[in-house]
């Protein structure tokens, strides 16, 4: 029995030892398998840093050449409005909730001849100006639209009758002048419309003139000679409110935000405004 437990006891520490052996190296491996651990997180993180995307930069749009519109019932000369509408005291503003943005005037005439019959002229001018947006686009590209809209609806006016629509040069930009008749129960109306557009800013003017009560309906020509050359002055007093050098805007400007001024602001106006 002595002998048996003598032999016994080098085993027993044998197996004590490679137990302790065994377990010394436990937090070993563990320590290492946390070390592996974060190394893996790390690199993640970076991989997920370099993954986001950069800042975008702020969306830029070229800028609108002309800031500013002439007040409506000061584009004409004094001659001019003598020549077009002889009998009109003053021009009658239309109302409007931004000057800068959108403006019109206009201006009746009666030329009253008692039994031989009377004269009438009707003028108005219309002026919209397109600011450059971000979302919409340049404000030059804006007014492109609106005036090709408006020279579309013009020469689609209903009711009219020997419709001639030619280009207009000196006008600033494109200009286009329209002229048709309208029958109504006072006569032959004879409408001249030209429209215009210089960078942002497209102009819109209409004239016509009739012989009432069996007075003669006027030349359509003469009417249209005068139209084309109140047309040039408006749009020369839009370049002028702007002052020199207005039309070399930015290139490359961010927008103001300002949205563009909706095309209802300044609609051609209707021949039939003499009713």
């Amino acid at each position: 029995m002595q002998r048996r437990a003598q032999r016994e006891q080098p085993e027993r520490a044998k197996r004590l030892t490679r137990v302790l052996v065994c377990a010394a190296a436990v937090p070993v491996m563990l320590v290492a398998a946390g070390c592996s651990s974060d190394s893996g997180s790390d690199d993640g993180g970076e991989k997920a840093a370099s993954a986001s995307p950069s800042a975008s930069p702020s969306p830029t749009v070229r800028a609108a050449a002309y800031r500013t519109l002439p007040e409506a019932c000061g584009v004409l000369t004094k001659k001019t409005l003598k020549d077009l509408a002889p009998k009109a005291k003053s021009g009658k503003e239309g109302s409007s909730d931004d000057v800068a943005s959108r403006a019109s005037c206009s201006w009746s005439s009666l030329d009253n001849n008692g039994v031989e019959g009377s004269q009438f002229r009707w003028l108005n001018v219309s002026l919209l100006r397109f600011e450059s947006d971000t979302t919409r686009g340049p404000g030059d590209e804006l007014a492109k639209e609106y005036y090709d809209k408006q020279v579309r609806e013009v020469r689609a006016t209903q009711g009219a009758r020997s419709l001639r629509a030619e280009a207009l040069t000196g006008a600033g930009d494109e200009a286009t002048a329209v002229r048709y008749d309208l029958k109504k129960e006072e006569g032959t109306f004879r409408q001249q419309t030209v429209v215009a557009r210089v960078e942002n800013v497209v102009v819109t003017l209409d004239y016509n003139g009739a012989g009432l009560a069996g007075d003669e309906t006027p030349d359509a020509d003469d009417l249209m000679a005068d139209a084309k050359k109140a047309a040039k002055e408006a749009v020369l007093s839009v370049t002028r409110a702007n002052g020199p050098g207005a039309a070399s805007g930015s290139p490359s400007a961010p927008a103001s935000g300002k949205p563009s001024a909706p095309a209802s602001g300044a609609s051609s106006a209707s021949a039939s405004g003499t009713s």
